[in-house]
């Protein structure tokens, strides 16, 4: 593997760590609110999160 290589799944290793923080911050929220979710249902938020974040599973940025 090239330094290139390395460095590009390193980076997408973070991202994915970043996604799941934020989605299981979003859950966490959402049960102090409104009371557990169903394990059916969380698995529901991560496809529409990952569906949202687009299929490559790639950050959107700002242009």
């Amino acid at each position: 593997m090239g330094k290139r290589e390395f460095s590009s799944f390193i980076t997408s290793a973070v991202e994915r760590e970043l996604r799941g923080m934020l989605l299981d911050e979003y859950i966490a929220d959402h049960e102090r609110r409104m009371g557990p979710l169903p394990e059916a249902e969380r698995q529901r938020a991560r496809e529409m999160f990952d569906h949202a974040l687009g299929e490559s599973g790639q950050w959107h940025t700002a242009s």
